[in-house]
């Protein structure tokens, strides 16, 4: 089923003896639009500590309720890797987090590539540049050793989406499909100038995104979307929904 993201913070993460936290945000890679951890909010019992926790530790979440059971115990999750959330999160901690909990790794399943954000911004110079002057090379270090391709939900929100021939909008929320954890679409905010619609893009449409700039590039035209079907949160996302929204764009709706 689709669900959006923000429709899933604040669900309860639970354990056999008692609730762990509250789903805070998402981090997803932007190789495969697969959520990668839930940042999780504890409690007083870990001091408010925020932890990543992987959809491989999930079981059948309780969608009537808002939970999702987890396969840890407060206990492991106490003895963690104490991971700042509020950093770039880098591979070797990832790395520490699959070894604690035996996760299996994801990153061998990406296909080689920048992805489609690119690399992080400013992170490397090229070889025959030469290094500037006054350049803080420790931080130069700090953030080649950062995951470049994955992505804070929270932080990617608000990026400006520009079609072809101008600027449609902003995101305010992701749809995914909780059967593989994957993004499909992005929601975008259209603004004043449509009356304040929402629609749906899906993000294999996405053709570049500039950091610097906090620009979405979609492969689309400003006329495509003033006439394109409406998103309404109120109301699910069924397999009707998408194949209107393909069927309007006459472009072929991916295989799952």
């Amino acid at each position: 089923m689709k669900r959006s993201i923000k429709s899933l913070e604040g669900y309860s993460l639970k354990e056999t003896d008692g609730e762990i936290g509250e789903v805070d945000e998402f981090y997803f890679d932007d190789v495969s639009w697969t959520i990668r951890y839930l940042v999780v909010k504890t409690g007083n019992w870990l001091s408010g500590r925020k932890v990543l926790i992987s959809p491989k530790a999930l079981l059948q979440p309780d969608w009537e309720n808002q939970e999702f059971p987890v396969n840890l115990t407060k206990e492991q999750i106490r003895n963690s890797p104490d991971i700042d959330t509020d950093k770039p999160v880098s591979r070797q901690h990832e790395e520490e987090l699959s070894s604690y909990y035996t996760w299996d790794t994801y990153w061998g399943e990406e296909p080689h590539g920048a992805g489609i954000f690119g690399a992080m911004p400013s992170a490397l110079y090229e070889s025959e540049i030469g290094e500037p002057e006054n350049v803080d090379q420790s931080a130069i270090e700090e953030q080649s050793n950062n995951d470049p391709h994955l992505q804070s939900t929270d932080a990617v929100k608000g990026y400006a989406i520009h079609a072809s021939d101008g600027e449609i909008g902003k995101v305010v929320d992701y749809i995914l499909d909780d059967s593989n954890w994957k993004i499909d679409y992005l929601v975008v905010d259209t603004g004043s100038w449509l009356n304040i619609k929402k629609v749906l893009l899906p993000t294999s449409w996405i053709t570049q995104v500039k950091w610097d700039n906090r620009i979405v590039i979609v492969n689309v035209t400003i006329a495509e979307i003033e006439n394109s079907p409406a998103y309404d949160s109120s109301e699910p996302i069924n397999a009707v929904d998408e194949k209107k929204l393909y069927d309007y764009y006459g472009r072929p709706q991916q295989k799952k």
